[in-house]
């Protein structure tokens, strides 16, 4: 199949976007790798995306020639450039191969295309503020300093050979999958470690949205008079860095800093305290950017952005629900949401679900992905307040409950696991008529007590001090993404002390829960792991999960999810 675009970096996060809007377009495109392109193809099909129109070809900017001839290539009109290393703290050689090198190596192979109509190499931003001064690998940083050095060698050697050439400099990218530069700004403030913003007042780190920049690159090489163009490609509506964060802490539900540290003085200060790779500080600018061009452009093939305030939410959204890249994709929907007075994370069907599924204590809404990947009807998940990523609540768990169901057109079954039994429980006795019936798994208040030392004043330091590893053990999680996420979710301020808060109420209620579960007017079941029995005796219908601790739905999902259809099917919810 002859390809009429080639798209090289086509693994990356914004290649792999443009290879899918190229591919929605109608285009035949190569996507060049330097691998199999076995991840690629993967994630375009996790995009629903038809691949008929797409060849995979193996590339290495590194080698002359980019490894790559011209066989069946040579119907190839458009040729981008994505690939870039981007990251900081490398050493200047590794840096230039790539972003320098490399980026030539494009343009030389792209003046043998015999049918060859634009060139589109992706700079940066920052470039207009650099017209006129050498790079400067030690001041810069090997990632700024080379993309400098590589946009002036992509021009002249573009001049020289006569390749039409286009140049988008777009600002800070985001959307899911960039977990760079201003990501870690967003990761220190939903960790709660941001104690002052960088830079302070007038600070403008612009962004554009994905989407709208692959539409963008995609419809360059088709406007009249583009050749020899260069588009800054930004939302120049992105707030001032102080409103920037005050909005993404209002959306996260987390305490925006109030202080500031002037650049000057970040520059001075060490790494360790500043948490911050001194490379990124030159990009702690006032200065803005002409825009003119790539906003005619845009209107010209009536692409428009979405409100950057919406923009933004969605990205701190995407960011979060892989805990800054740590726990690989999520199963959308997802987001933060106001319920109860908390700003709560909520994934999956939030008005027609035939399963809702509450966690327990050091877990998450994701301790249910496996289990509802094989239920028969949609579920809805939440972190509950003050846990995984959720914010602290300021009423009580009975409320925040009531109001994440009040949306809810369907009778679900109510699923509860351990501590969040509690609630469940009370909820299923106040308002029987809103569900369908309710399943237990490893109810706490049925179980052995936690220990003294758990509730004493020495809980919070103890847990803080506990590692992940022995904490995972206890339930049923192993090395992997599970873990990570786990250690994230522990380690936010303020998560331990919320912990031992919610352990303490609970003890208080073990008493009362009982008599509600015997006075129960709601078909009411138990599932427990068979290393985890309940210690107290129960006219309840009670099931065990073999080879299952306190976490059945962790290590025996599958089976799990076979209860959990199973209830749903003798009460009848449809």
């Amino acid at each position: 199949m002859l390809s009429d675009s080639i798209v090289f970096g086509a693994g990356g996060f914004i290649g792999r976007s443009l290879v899918a809007e190229l591919l929605r377009r109608g285009h035949r495109v190569a996507a060049a790798v330097r691998g199999s392109g076995a991840e690629l193809t993967a994630w375009l099909d996790g995009q629903g995306m038809d691949r008929a129109a797409l060849t995979v070809v193996r590339a290495d900017l590194t080698a002359p020639g980019l490894g790559l001839s011209q066989d069946g290539l040579s119907g190839v009109r458009d040729v981008y450039n994505t690939a870039a290393r981007f990251a900081f703290g490398i050493e200047a050689a590794e840096a230039r191969a790539v972003n320098v090198t490399g980026a030539v190596r494009v343009v030389e192979w792209a003046a043998g295309l015999p049918k060859l109509r634009r060139v589109v190499h992706i700079s940066g931003y920052r470039m207009a503020a650099a017209e006129g001064r050498a790079p400067d690998y030690r001041a810069q940083g090997a990632y700024e300093a080379s993309k400098q050095e590589g946009d002036a060698a992509v021009r002249t050697r573009a001049r020289e050979l006569g390749v039409p050439l286009s140049i988008a400099n777009p600002s800070t990218v985001i959307g899911p999958g960039q977990y760079i530069g201003l990501a870690t700004v967003v990761s220190e403030l939903w960790r709660g470690r941001l104690r002052a913003l960088p830079g302070g007042p007038g600070i403008f780190l612009p962004v554009v949205a994905l989407d709208h920049f692959v539409r963008f690159l995609a419809a360059l090489p088709e406007h009249p008079g583009s050749e020899g163009g260069t588009y800054a490609v930004l939302d120049d509506s992105t707030p001032e860095l102080p409103a920037l964060v005050g909005l993404l802490a209002e959306h996260m539900g987390v305490r925006a800093p109030r202080r500031s540290v002037p650049v000057g003085l970040l520059r001075r200060l060490p790494r360790a305290i500043t948490r911050a790779d001194p490379e990124t500080l030159s990009f702690l600018s006032t200065d803005r950017y002409d825009t003119a061009s790539a906003r005619a452009l845009s209107e010209a093939h009536g692409l428009s952005m979405a409100p950057v305030q919406e923009a933004l939410r969605g990205w701190a959204d995407d960011l979060v629900a892989t805990r800054f890249g740590g726990s690989g994709p999520c199963r959308r929907p997802y987001g933060f949401h106001s319920v109860g007075g908390s700003r709560t994370w909520v994934t999956g069907e939030r008005r027609r679900p035939g399963y809702v599924l509450l966690h327990g204590l050091l877990l998450s809404a994701d301790a249910w992905a496996g289990a509802a990947d094989h239920l028969d009807a949609p579920s809805l998940a939440a972190d509950l307040p003050g846990l995984g990523r959720s914010g602290a609540r300021e009423g009580t768990l009975d409320d925040w409950l009531t109001e994440l169901l009040r949306p809810v057109d369907t009778r679900p079954v109510l699923v509860a696991h351990s501590l969040a039994c509690g609630p469940a429980l009370r909820y299923a006795a106040a308002r029987p008529d809103r569900l369908s019936a309710l399943v237990l798994v490893a109810p706490a208040f049925l179980q052995r007590p936690s220990s003294a030392l758990l509730r004493s004043p020495l809980a919070v330091p103890l847990l803080r001090a506990t590692p992940v590893s022995r904490l995972a053990r206890s339930l049923g999680l192993s090395e992997g993404p599970g873990l990570d996420a786990l250690a994230l979710d522990l380690r936010r301020a303020g998560t331990a002390r919320r912990v031992i808060a919610a352990l303490r109420e609970a003890h208080g209620q073990r008493a009362e829960l009982r008599r509600l579960l015997g006075e129960l007017r709601l078909p009411v079941e138990i599932v427990v792991g068979s290393a985890d029995p309940l210690t107290e005796t129960v006219d309840t219908p009670v099931t065990v999960v073999e080879a299952a601790g306190h976490c059945p739905q962790l290590t025996r999902p599958a089976s799990v999810a076979r209860l959990l259809t199973s209830c749903r099917d003798r009460v009848g919810a449809r």
